[in-house]
């Protein structure tokens, strides 16, 4: 196992309280970690639902929430763009979005195959420090398969960020909320574990994970992406 930072954060912003928002704070809570969930309806709105969900967090603005020491993003990514952006200036952002065409329409910037969506997140955040992690897990999984570190069968959750100490804070939280951390490389490589790969959606162990992040490059999807970026035209 690679080493894991000191526990961290103490408080943690959640943005989005649908059912993965909701499912992350009450794993945050369990964990002793301040938690502040918003959305676009206002904290009047979601209070009832945050408590019921974790008892010790609180309903908060989005402003509110993007100042804490850490802050996921927790709904459609569609939704990011309506974000203001300075409210995240110099924060470390865990993007847990995922682009689903269905839910959001078709949105060019984030069928380019050249990049990750989590690229784009940052370009949309640009004062934000974006790691991406926890997108890949199912809702069902973080309501029920957290497990203590030690005990059998924790399941792996990948993070892939550019910055080092950023990428070992994340996981270190992810360890916090019952999960095994899974190092997978700068930001860009969050394309190995968005929706159409095989971690995706997959209650591995960190062996089986990463091996999954390994043999991507293999897989169809893989093989489209590489190919897609081998015939961007070069300046």
């Amino acid at each position: 196992m690679d080493p894991i930072a000191p526990p961290f954060p103490r408080d943690l912003g959640i943005i989005g309280a649908g059912r993965v928002g909701l499912a992350l704070a009450a794993l945050a809570d369990h964990a002793q970690i301040d938690v502040a969930v918003a959305a676009s309806r206002g904290p009047d709105a979601i209070q009832a639902q945050v408590e019921a969900a974790a008892p010790r967090a609180r309903a908060a603005t989005v402003e509110q929430a993007a100042g804490a020491q850490v802050v996921v993003l927790a709904l459609p990514l569609g939704k990011v763009r309506a974000l203001d952006p300075s409210q995240f200036d110099g924060a470390l952002v865990i993007d847990a979005t995922n682009y689903w065409w269905e839910l959001d329409g078709h949105l060019a910037q984030f069928e380019d195959l050249t990049t990750s969506s989590s690229e784009q997140v940052q370009r949309l955040l640009p004062g934000a420090r974006v790691v991406k992690a926890l997108n890949h897990l199912s809702a069902y999984a973080l309501e029920e398969l957290a497990r203590e570190r030690g005990e059998p069968d924790r399941i792996a959750v990948a993070v892939a960020g550019d910055d080092q100490g950023d990428v070992r804070a994340v996981r270190s939280l992810v360890d916090q909320l019952g999960f095994e951390p899974v190092a997978a490389g700068a930001l860009a490589e969050g394309m190995r574990f968005e929706p159409g790969t095989e971690l995706f959606g997959a209650d591995a162990d960190v062996a089986e994970a990463r091996e999954m992040l390994a043999r991507f490059w293999d897989s169809q999807r893989g093989r489209v992406v590489a190919r897609a970026r081998r015939e961007v035209p070069r300046p």
